[in-house]
């Protein structure tokens, strides 16, 4: 496998301008002068600096890279970008250029919509170990949600270019994409169904039950009720009562960080999966 290294990569924290986006560049070689002077920040000896290696551990834990070889896993350290990211940053709007594929080595980000007046909806809470942004190498010029940090999290910032020469000389990369992007379409499919068809009981339900599966257990945490009532595309104070709803009947318990699922399959039948 033979591929060309980029001349220049670092380590950056998100851009914190009025736009809130962050502009990695649409080149890694002109890296500092893509982004605005005095609006970013080094990471250096500090917390979210990242120790010899751990980056490239990060990576190796990526689903879609496994099995690659290590020649090809330090061509991925030495042409990815790692950045720092705060809860609350915007990592890119609507309408801006895609030319960046985002690896999320640690933390979350929510990808969502905002209506006309001001309503978030989430369409996907993406946690550690995978990527967003891949409208990028799929022939959209621009991203086409909201990406946000709902925690403080890592990223790994790859070209487009980078990326397309990668999945030309790797198919079995661009095959685990697509298998992420179909599971990611079946989940928004469920998302427009409950809106569509079910109350905020159920659509609530539906969204433990997804958090829960992507935890890996029956227990939901890290949420806020103003969290899951935007990826219910409802309100707080409903999402609340929803909960406390679903709680009086046995299905769920809530403490102060997380929230316990106890009956699975009544769960399932308030959301109407059954």
């Amino acid at each position: 496998m033979q591929l060309t290294l980029l001349p220049m990569y670092a380590t950056v924290g998100c851009a914190d301008n009025d736009e809130g986006a962050v502009m990695v560049g649409e080149l890694f070689g002109k890296l500092t002068s893509a982004v605005r002077p005095g609006r970013t920040r080094r990471v250096a000896n500090g917390p979210s600096e990242l120790m010899p290696g751990q980056k490239l551990g990060y990576l190796s834990a990526l689903e879609v890279f496994q099995d690659l070889s290590q020649a090809e896993m330090q061509w991925l350290d030495l042409t990815t970008t790692s950045i720092t990211c705060e809860k609350g940053r915007v990592i890119y709007r609507p309408g801006e250029a895609g030319e960046v594929l985002y690896l999320l080595k640690k933390g979350a980000v929510d990808l969502y919509r905002l209506s006309s007046e001001g309503k978030k909806l989430v369409i996907a809470h993406l946690a550690e170990q995978t990527f967003f942004g891949e409208m990028s190498i799929l022939g959209h010029k621009m991203y086409d949600t909201f990406a946000e940090a709902s925690q403080a999290s890592i990223l790994c910032a790859m070209s487009r270019t980078d990326v397309e020469q990668l999945l030309l000389t790797k198919p079995v990369v661009a095959l685990r994409i697509l298998n992420v992007i179909g599971r990611r379409l079946v989940d928004i499919e469920q998302v427009l169904e409950d809106l569509a068809f079910r109350d905020v009981r159920s659509r609530i339900a539906s969204v433990l039950l997804r958090l829960s599966d992507q935890q890996g257990g029956p227990t939901v945490s890290g949420m806020t009720h103003q969290e899951l009532a935007e990826m219910a595309g409802t309100f707080r104070e409903t999402a609340t009562q929803a909960l406390n709803q679903l709680r009086s009947d046995g299905l769920i318990a809530i403490g102060r960080t997380r929230i316990e699922i106890l009956d699975a399959e009544g769960l399932a039948r308030a959301a109407h999966r059954d």
